[in-house]
């Protein structure tokens, strides 16, 4: 009897490798996963940052405009006929409100001369020979031509320039204190020489002396009190104007002193006088404002976007940040701080309207902006800017710094700054003769030069003019800025410098007129610089300049112009609001602030979380290559003990069938 035997069919396949490894990987990347999403979140922070520091730098331009009291303007004037004149405020000064009568009398101009007219711009003048042209600019009265001071400033003509083109060339090349033009007047001789005093007003005509070629001396040469070849075509006259009844000339038609807080720009002349308005400028008092309050409230709002920290569970990137939640109490805080040593009852920001909201934003009362400006036209600058007063007259706040703090500062003054200056020990010699008596040589603040004087008979008023007209023109100490003033007292001459401190000094080292102009023994007196203290610490004093160096005044620096030794009462200095908040956002948004440094750790951490996930990276590629190399193997051996089922299947079967 046969036996027959029967064995399962087994059904197997290939591993499905991809799918396997897939899978694995998937668990594997998970701490990936992890880092990436982390590192998503800290990108989110960052442009988030950015745009923190952008609001920050949108809200310092605003405040920075309102940090310097010349930019917030509480008056407004007015020309009542501007075709008269036109007027403004002046910056950084407060004018009386009223009206005022104004009538322009007369417009100050430039003295023009004009040459007799040429055939070509371009024919030599004269031989050639080597000419010196001396120009002068001074005032005209009672037949005497009174030198203005600036020095006699020189230019040499030769045969490389003596054309009319050539002279005008050389004359505007050489900045002495004229220009000159050729005007084509369409005559037979159309070309003239056309001279412009640059000096408006009085003192501003031309004295123009030629020494060498006859015929550039025949042609240039112009005295106002003497021998003429050129033609006076305007006369250097001032501006008058009466002010509410006051005769008032000026070498401008720009006057800025006339009227406190006031520039008046003269047009025309006028029988008939105009108004000048002063009046209280509500209108860009409360732009101003509202540009504060405008700008504070677009940050807080940045601020609070971000922060999102009255949400529970906030998504917003940088929710309770407490470098911004840091920021913005503090932004907060300032505003509640009265601004101190203001000088006025007006420290608020509640006093001219601005008040705090629920929400932390502002919002501005302009009725009660109006009101508190007609009572105190000055509390804007006092509010928003860093400014300073002083109780004496003779001591002006110029600037504070980073380093002052607010408050009141006593001032005592231990040395008045005075001017380098030599006197003469006699009257001088009013009669100057050429090669006798005509030089000096001198050194002021230490600079060398020589002068020669003209030759002739002067008053001692005159003489000290010629004087004084000469050494501001030597070369040397006009290229180094050197400038000094002569006076005269009984006839003795007083040579002083421009400038005041320890750097001045004037002193006669020679010359053959030393002796006819400043006597026998002229006394030379060097300058010195103020001294004394500021809120009892020593200060430094530069010329008429004073620096507190010590204490929490430092920085602060005053002039004094002159007055008594020891107290002169107090210097007082406040910070207003825009100051402030532009001194926190020039620190928050510094290379170093705390904007920058938080910027930085999230940089630091996106960059040390992308080296953590390219090493994982790596890894998982390590991984990856095991998993399937593993299970490719496995495969393929499950692959052969399929084959190998299948064959003894076959056998099997093939021998149960015989």
């Amino acid at each position: 009897m046969a036996t027959t035997s029967t064995a399962s069919a087994t059904t197997t396949g290939t591993i499905d490798v991809n799918g396997l490894v897939t899978s694995l990987m998937t668990v594997e990347r998970q701490p990936v996963n992890k880092l990436t999403t982390k590192q998503t979140s800290f990108q989110t922070q960052l442009s988030a940052m950015g745009t923190i520091k952008s609001a920050f730098s949108t809200f310092q331009t605003a405040v920075s405009a309102l940090a310097t009291a010349s930019n917030l303007k509480t008056t407004s004037v007015t020309s009542g006929d501007t075709t008269v004149f036109s007027a403004s405020a002046t910056a950084g000064t407060t004018a009386a409100t009223g009206t005022h009568t104004i009538q322009v009398s007369q417009l100050a101009q430039t003295n023009s001369l004009a040459a007799t007219g040429q055939s070509s711009m371009t024919t030599p003048i004269g031989t050639g020979a080597s000419s010196t042209l001396s120009f002068d600019l001074g005032s005209v009265g009672g037949g005497i031509f009174t030198s203005g001071g600036a020095g006699i400033k020189t230019v040499t003509i030769d045969s490389t320039n003596n054309s009319l083109q050539g002279i005008r060339d050389a004359i505007n090349a050489a900045g002495v204190g004229v220009t000159a033009s050729i005007v084509n007047d369409g005559t037979a001789s159309p070309y003239r020489l056309a001279l412009v005093s640059n000096t408006t007003g009085a003192a501003g005509n031309i004295k123009l002396s030629v020494a060498g070629d006859a015929t550039v001396s025949g042609l240039l040469a112009y005295d106002p009190v003497g021998a003429q070849s050129m033609t006076q075509t305007l006369v250097g006259q001032n501006s008058t104007v009466a002010v509410d009844g006051i005769s008032v000339s000026r070498a401008s038609n720009t006057l800025t002193d006339v009227i406190a807080g006031v520039t008046m720009n003269l047009q025309k002349v006028s029988a008939t006088p105009s108004t000048l308005t002063v009046a209280q400028d509500t209108a860009s008092a409360t732009t101003s404002v509202q540009s504060f309050v405008d700008a504070y409230n677009t940050l807080n709002k940045a601020l609070t976007s971000a922060l999102d920290s009255g949400t529970v569970g906030s998504t917003a990137p940088l929710h309770n940040d407490a470098t911004l939640r840091t920021l913005q109490n503090k932004m907060r805080n300032m505003l509640n701080v009265p601004i101190a040593n203001t000088g006025s009852t007006v420290s608020t920001l509640s006093q001219i309207g601005v008040n705090v909201q629920k929400d932390g934003t502002l919002l501005l009362n302009a009725t009660k902006l109006t009101s508190t400006l007609s009572s105190s036209p000055n509390s804007l600058a006092e509010l928003f800017s860093a400014t300073g007063s002083s109780t004496d007259s003779l001591v002006k706040f110029s600037m504070g710094s980073t380093s002052t703090q607010p408050g009141s500062y006593a001032l005592n003054v231990t040395q008045i700054a005075s001017q380098g200056k030599v006197t003469g020990s006699a009257a001088a010699g009013t009669t100057i003769t050429a090669g006798v008596d005509d030089t000096i040589d001198l050194t002021v603040n230490g600079v060398a030069a020589s002068i020669t004087l003209s030759a002739g008979t002067y008053t001692a008023a005159s003489l000290a003019a010629e004087v004084q007209s000469k050494i501001n023109g030597a070369s040397a100490l006009s290229t180094a800025g050197i400038a000094v003033g002569v006076s005269e007292t009984g006839g003795v001459l007083n040579i002083a410098t421009s400038t005041y401190g320890s750097t001045t000094s004037v002193a006669i080292t020679g010359g053959n007129g030393a002796s006819n102009l400043l006597g026998a023994t002229p006394s030379s007196t060097a300058g010195v610089d103020v001294a004394g203290t500021i809120n009892g610490q020593a200060a430094t004093g530069s010329g008429q300049s004073m620096v507190s160096t010590a204490g929490n005044s430092t920085g602060l620096s005053i002039t004094v112009s002159g007055g008594a030794l020891g107290a002169r009462g107090t210097v007082s200095y406040s910070q207003g609001y825009a100051y402030q908040f532009n001194q926190l956002s020039t620190s928050v948004l510094a290379s170093t602030g705390v904007l920058t440094a938080r910027s930085d750790g999230i940089t630091s951490s996106i960059t040390s979380l992308g080296k953590q996930i390219d090493s994982l990276n790596v890894r998982m590629t390590t991984i990856e290559a095991r998993y399937r190399a593993q299970y490719s193997a496995l495969d393929a051996m499950l692959s052969k003990m399929t084959a190998t089922s299948s064959f003894l299947t076959q056998q099997l079967n093939a021998l149960n069938n015989n």
